[in-house]
């Protein structure tokens, strides 16, 4: 893994991928950048009654980009945090690009839901083919 001086942790909420993508930074004394991607706001929200309403549009993701935080400091590891929303392949690409990143670091599960693959949503496969840098599929 030697040559790569921005690392790109792309986490879909399990701390696997961020752990392990730390180690490979960790390795290579890498910049890091980690994003998280919620989906878009789409159509009309009814939210009445709802005390925090940036917590339900966020699907709680600023906990957990600070949880993140929390992990790469027990690591000893400075990481820069992104919180996006939209497509999240779009999105990893777009980050990678602004981040100007040498690798991207994904995690997938192992044991996938085949109903997932029938019906697309392979955010995977839509990275690798058009990453602008090399990507590394981390099985969580």
């Amino acid at each position: 893994m030697k040559g790569y001086r921005k690392i790109l942790i792309a986490v879909n909420g399990s701390k696997n991928v961020l752990a392990e993508g730390l180690k490979l930074a960790g390795d290579e004394q890498c910049w890091v950048t980690v994003v998280k991607v919620i989906p878009p706001n789409e159509g009309d929200l009814n939210l009445t009654g709802i005390k925090n309403i940036g917590d339900v549009l966020d699907s709680g993701g600023e906990r957990v980009i600070s949880e993140f935080q929390d992990i790469a400091e027990a690591e000893r590891t400075l990481i820069k945090t992104r919180l996006e929303e939209g497509k999240t392949h779009e999105k990893i690409i777009e980050v990678a690009e602004e981040e100007r990143c040498d690798l991207i670091i994904l995690g997938a599960q192992k044991k996938k839901n085949p109903l997932l693959k029938i019906f697309g949503g392979n955010t995977i496969e839509k990275v690798i083919q058009e990453a602008p840098c090399p990507v590394l599929v981390v099985g969580i």
